[in-house]
């Protein structure tokens, strides 16, 4: 988990100076830019996440595609101090926990709601509110089916999992029977 705290720790860094220049929403799309481009391009991220490739043609092309993109000098730096603790690599996890801080930030949660069946706007709408009650804030719902789970719905809001599927309920009577 070395790579997790070491995202968190320069998402945590350049928050800061965002919420200092009061563009911290900015920033995090700079580096939202950058990380799909090196998802997108394997060479791109070979290249730059490779110190056989001398630092400063790689410093080149860092700078081409901040100017090409249009981030802010903030963000052009950051990159830059990526590039020379070779660190490059590690953009998209930094990316992932910027924009985590910045929904925290915003009183925004990711939702990830599994149902049997696909459901209704309305079933849908319900589940929304429930989850944004429970959660105390905007819920932001990602659905997917999944017929092993028979019925009922599971929600995994954060960390939390409400499991309210047929499955486990079929279990826990099973596992009741069974003492």
């Amino acid at each position: 988990m070395i790579s997790g705290s070491l995202a968190r720790r320069y998402a945590r860094a350049l928050m800061s100076i965002g919420a200092d220049q009061k563009n911290a929403d900015k920033l995090g799309s700079d580096l939202r830019v950058f990380a799909q481009a090196l998802h997108t391009s394997a060479e791109l991220n070979t290249v730059l996440s490779n110190p056989a490739f001398p630092r400063a043609d790689r410093k080149k092309i860092v700078d081409a595609l901040a100017t090409r993109f249009g981030v802010l000098p903030v963000s052009r730096t950051f990159l830059f101090v990526l590039l020379d603790k070779e660190r490059l690599a590690h953009i998209p996890s930094i990316s992932r926990e910027i924009d985590r801080m910045l929904e925290e930030q915003a009183g925004r949660v990711e939702a990830e709601v599994v149902s049997a069946k696909p459901l209704s706007p309305a079933q849908l709408a319900q589940i929304t509110a429930v989850l944004e009650q429970l959660s105390g804030k905007k819920v932001n719902v990602a659905k997917r089916e999944d017929p092993a789970l028979l019925g009922g719905v599971v929600a995994k809001v954060g960390d939390l999992v409400y499991d309210g599927s047929l499955r486990t309920q079929l279990r826990a009577l099973r596992d009741q029977m069974a003492k």
